[in-house]
């Protein structure tokens, strides 16, 4: 940690216990930034300062602060102004309170920092607040100023170091009014059981082995480019068409997962999908409720006989379809002899 530039140093208050700490950046931006360039010959595009009174451009040493007031003056504020505000957590950590981790909404999740014990002296009591919170299983609500604001912070165990998360005020976060659908929708268990198959099979993951794809596709467009060559292409990724059949896309979502992963794609088909496939039979011609209506039928009949011999009736009723059949075929076979005479 000594390589890591701090940003803020000041003390932890734990209660009557002052513990000195510098604040270090516990992440890092590994994003690939750009320049802003002329495209006709590639030359740099910069923003240049200019005072409006005087019209001409200023250096950095004679910009300052002002609060533009709600009838357009600028009310000049020094750093000296803010830094001798009345308030405790100029340049202190204080501790308000200590509360369950699950009682902090991720909304209000902010960056990242670690506090480093600021020299030998500091050693035994940052110790000892990394041990109570750890016994506690509690997280610490802090106050403190940062960069000309009171911030809220979150302390917590990191290994053997004590981290902090800048937390949003309460009011900082918006309500989350018009953002779910307002219609009303009905999920099927079967659409849930789908959904549970395909999170079990894709389970979990371990971070370390997620990257970032496209930091890695823009390094390799960049090194192309610079030794002249043709920056690669990539095949555009398949797009299906518009799902319409969620249970359909969720079937395939599970069928794809074990694939994957080489377990066996075999999905059951769920009753509901069978039935919606059998319907347009059942909407056929007459003779697809005619036999329908014959194995309705015969049920009944089972149902209602006592004797062997009555069960045998129904088949004694198909001789008389049988003759007119006959006699059709028969009527069919004497027209043609009628239009050769």
């Amino acid at each position: 940690m000594l390589h890591v530039r701090s940003i803020w140093n000041g003390a932890i208050s734990f209660g009557l216990v002052s513990i000195p700490i510098k604040l270090v950046n516990a992440t890092e931006n590994h994003s690939i930034s750009f320049r802003q360039i002329h495209t006709e010959d590639g030359g740099r595009i910069r923003y240049r300062k200019f005072c409006e009174l005087e019209d001409r451009e200023v250096t950095g040493q004679e910009i300052g602060k002002g609060y533009e007031d709600a009838d357009g003056t600028i009310i000049p504020i020094t750093d000296d102004d803010l830094s001798s505000l009345p308030i405790p957590t100029a340049r202190t950590i204080e501790i308000v309170a200590f509360v369950p981790e699950d009682r902090i909404d991720p909304l209000q999740m902010d960056a990242a920092y670690y506090l480093a014990a600021g020299g030998a002296p500091a050693a035994k009591p940052y110790t000892l607040l990394r041990e109570a919170l750890k016994r506690s299983n509690k997280v610490a609500i802090a106050k403190f100023a940062l960069r000309g604001k009171e911030r809220l912070g979150m302390l917590r165990v990191v290994g053997d170091a004590i981290a902090m998360h800048g937390l949003l005020w309460p009011d900082e976060v918006r309500a989350p009014e018009g953002v779910a659908p307002d219609t009303d929708v009905t999920v099927r268990d079967q659409e849930l059981d789908l959904a549970d198959a395909l999170m079990d099979t894709l389970g979990e993951v371990d971070l370390e082995d997620l990257h970032d794809e496209y930091r890695e596709a823009v390094e390799e467009v960049i090194a192309a480019k610079a030794s002249g060559e043709a920056p690669p292409e990539s095949a555009p990724p398949e797009r299906e068409g518009k799902v319409l059949d969620l249970m359909a896309a969720l079937e395939n979502s599970v069928r794809a997962a074990r694939e994957s992963r080489g377990e066996e794609a075999e999905v059951k088909p769920l009753p509901q999908r069978k039935t919606s496939r059998s319907s347009p039979k059942a909407t056929g011609g007459k003779k697809s409720t005619s036999t329908a209506k014959k194995k309705t039928a015969s049920p009944a009949r089972k149902s209602t006989s006592k004797t062997p011999q009555q069960e045998k009736k129904p088949t004694a009723k198909k001789s008389p379809a049988k003759k007119s059949a006959a006699k059709k075929s028969a009527a069919k076979k004497a027209t043609p002899r009628k239009r050769s005479a």
